[in-house]
Order: C-alpha cells, then structure tokens, then sequence
C-alpha cells in the first residue's frame, strides 16, 4: 500500500463521524482541480485539472471529467484528454474549459508548448461531453512565447458570439469565429484598472496605496443569471476570478458586454482554511438550483500543489448580485433519487475510502487499488417499494480475492448482502457474480459497498454493479 493511501486511511478512521455526512471534496480517489462546470442533455459535467500524487509544483500532466443527475452521486469518466493529446504540448495540463456549439463540444485548455517554450492556449473536439476528444486544429489556438497564458474561459453571448478569455497577470481575449476553433482579429487585452478589477496591474500600482482587491488568474466569464421566482433575465455579464494574490481569494466585476467598461463589485469565496493557496472557481445552474464550484486542499495529504474539487449551493440575491459563499465539508442535497436498479458504473460515488480508479480501452474506468475495510458510498438511493432480490458485479483479481458487502446507512449498518470474490487469473479477467440478498430493504437509504479480505494486499478491481428489482 503506498503511502498516500497509508495516510488517507488513517486519517478518513479518526473522522470517521464527521464523513457520515461529507460531500466535499466530491472527488477522493484522485486530487482534482480547477473545476469547470458545464450542463448538457439533463446531466451535470465538470472537467478538471489532475494534479499529481506528492507533487511538489503543478506537475499535472491529464484532464478529466466528472458527471452526476443528482449533485452527490459522481461517476468518473477518466482522463479522455492529456498531453499526448496535444503533439505540440509537453508539460502542465492547467486548467480548462468546455462548452458545447453545433452538436460539438469544444474544451480549451493551456499547456506548456514546445513550439514556442511559452504557455499556450490549445482547442480539442469531441462529439460527446466525455469524448473521445481529439486535437482541434494540430497546433496551439494562440501562443507567443509568454507565460501569461493560463487558464481558459470560453462563453457565448447573447448574440451568439462566442469568446474565450485567460491570463495571469493580465487578462486576454479573442472574439472566436463560429467555428469554434479560429478567431476574428488580434489578440485583445482587457485593460486592469482600479475600477475594474480593485486595482490596476503592478507596474502601474502606487507605492504605500492600499488597494480593495486585485485580479490574479482563473477567469470565469459568465451571463447574468435567470433570477428565480421572477425569471427575469439578467441584463450583462459576470467575470469572476481568483484575486488578492498568495492566499488567493476569489471576486468579481461585471460588465454589460464581454469587452466591459468592467466594474469591480466585490468578493465571493473570502480567504478560507482550505488547505490551498490557489483557488479556481465555475457556476453551474442545473435542475433549478446555482451551483459554485471551487477547489481546496482538504484530502488527506493535500494542500497546494494537491487540490480537490468542491461545489456549495447558493442563491443569488435579489438584484442578481453574488452572496457570499463558504466552503463546508456538508457539500450540497440531492436533487434526485439515485437508481440501482441498472448497470452502476463502480466508479459512480458520492464519497468513498481508499480506492482509486484506472482506465483502460476494453473496458473504460474501473475501481481499483482494493483493500480490507475501503468502501464506496452512494447517496439517496431509491430501493423502492418492493426492494431488490439479488446483486451482481463483475470483478477481477489476480490472487486471493475477498468479499463485497452491501449495507445500509452507514458501513456498520445493515448488511444487505455477501458477496465473495475469487482470484480470477488476472487483474483484469473479469468475471461477473451474483449473490441472493439477505435481508429486505425499500424505501430510500445510504448505500455501502464495503470491501472486506486479508489485511495489507490489494484484493481485487470492480467494473460495475446491479441490483435486480423483486417483480
């Protein structure tokens, strides 16, 4: 067991009261950032930064993406974007964003270039939210050299132009043809100002002034919201930012074009104990409620340089303003019931221990990284009113196997049903079992997948579960 994992467990067992009800970080099996969110089809999607496990700097070299129908339950769809995507990148995956046009969905991202030995801002297609995705063009969509190139942020405005928006210290556009992967004119440079942004760049600072805020990186260029219950739309734009500089806090401006004039309005997520000096924010609404997505450093041996993704529900106020927003280890309801009563991805999870997940072309992600007392929980599961009367999984092991548990509400909660895994032949012969359940359950309950076998050795990977419905 690596040390990582060491140290994950052992912290996850002394507060283990307080994850009964945990939902941030929403993301454990690997450290995640920069989430950007992006709704599509009745289902919410967030891509993500990877940042690396004992990294001392961002050394992140992959994107992946995430998607839920009900705000806790999360299954991860790997990594279907990384540097060897990009023939032209070689170093740091930072972070991204994607938004569908046309029935394409476009995600921009920023990675080293070697072409230029700059950052530069590069454009892949897919043709589903999950890929498979593909270099756009075969070169960066903008690059000269210059490290500014950070952080992507793409919008389509209420005219349907489309802008893509990035940069630390300073911030830069292009006005995107409809394409979606060549722009219109020159690059642009949104001009910093005190009224702006809290105060203007360095350079341009005056000595001993105390300024109210500052832009540093991780634009998120957003319209005005539907205010609800009114449904009136807002007239404008938000540009919200990680600001302030090392902690960073995030603000925002608004402005009633993409171009501005842009006017500082204030904080949103203040300096928090997050456990990271970085903060990189997206707003999502989906299924009626606003969603703030944001990273911290909260996983066992995270921090700076080991971020996780978190999301907080809040309201707009009245006028259509940003309130402002904390972060908390409760996370945020569901908004549907969970069905079992299907073929489950395993790595479909509202929070779990120990486990991480892998991916490979014949079968896609899977869990692994299997071990005596890890667990998945899934969240606000709908049994029903007749309940289920057996369980399968497909498993793999290359030795000696263990067992699955199924309980409910809580991992010492009532056990549902024992399953036992044998050594298969190999880490990925799969086999799939089935087991009679024990006990009767209906109704809506916390469910536990709680693994269970000889103490030290990984036991075994899972690809998928299903419960059969009692006809």
């Amino acid at each position: 067991m690596n040390e990582l994992k060491k140290l994950y467990i052992a912290g996850l067992l002394l507060t283990a009261p307080a994850l009964a009800t945990a939902q941030n970080p929403f993301v454990q099996t690997w450290f995640t950032s920069d989430p950007a969110p992006m709704v599509h089809d009745g289902t919410m999607y967030v891509y993500t930064g990877h940042d690396e496990d004992k990294a001392d700097f961002f050394w992140m070299q992959e994107w992946r993406v995430y998607s839920t129908n009900d705000m806790v339950n999360w299954q991860d769809h790997g990594s279907p974007l990384a540097l060897e995507s990009f023939t032209w990148a070689d170093d740091r995956a930072w972070a991204s964003q994607c938004i569908e046009r046309d029935g394409k969905f476009f995600w921009y991202i920023c990675a080293h270039s070697k072409l230029s030995n700059g950052m530069a801002i590069g454009v892949a297609v897919g043709d589903s939210p999950t890929g498979p995705f593909r270099d756009a063009i075969g070169k960066p969509l903008f690059e000269n050299g210059s490290w500014d190139h950070i952080d992507p942020t793409v919008m389509i405005d209420d005219s349907g132009q489309a802008w893509l928006m990035w940069g630390n210290p300073q911030l830069y556009y292009l006005k995107l043809n409809r394409d979606m992967i060549s722009y219109e004119g020159e690059l642009g440079r949104i001009e910093m100002t005190e009224e702006a942004f809290g105060s203007p760049v360095m350079n341009k600072r005056e000595k001993g002034k105390q300024y109210r805020d500052s832009y540093v990186e991780g634009p998120w260029l957003m319209k005005k919201p539907v205010l609800r219950p009114s449904k009136k739309k807002g007239s404008g734009y938000y540009l919200l930012y990680a600001a302030g500089g090392v902690p960073e806090h995030i603000s925002y401006s608004t402005a009633p074009s993409p171009l501005g004039p842009w006017k500082y309005v204030g904080e949103i997520m203040p300096l928090c104990d997050t456990n990271s000096f970085t903060n990189h924010c997206g707003v999502a609404d989906y299924k009626g409620h606003s969603y703030f997505f944001y990273h911290t450093g909260k996983l066992p041996e995270g921090g700076g340089f080991g971020r996780s993704v978190a999301v907080e529900e809040f309201q707009y106020n009245s006028d259509g303003s940003f309130p402002k927003i904390m972060p908390t280890d409760e996370g945020v309801k569901p908004v549907a019931a969970f069905n079992p009563y299907r073929r489950v991805e395993a790595e479909t999870m509202a929070f779990s221990r120990g486990v991480k997940t892998e991916q490979n072309d014949a079968i896609g992600v899977y869990v692994t990284d299997v071990h005596n007392g890890d667990y998945i929980k899934l969240q606000n599961v709908d049994f029903g009113a007749k309940g289920p009367v057996a369980f399968s999984a497909q498993v793999a092991s290359g030795l000696r196997g263990g067992s699955i548990e199924l309980r409910i509400d809580s991992i010492g909660g009532k056990e549902l049903v024992h399953l036992d895994v044998p050594g298969t032949g190999g880490w990925e012969q799969w086999q799939t079992l089935s087991a009679n359940l024990k006990e009767t359950v209906t109704g809506s309950h916390d469910l536990y997948l709680l693994f269970k076998g000889r103490k030290g050795p990984k036991l075994f990977n899972i690809d998928w579960w299903e419960l059969q419905l009692n006809l």
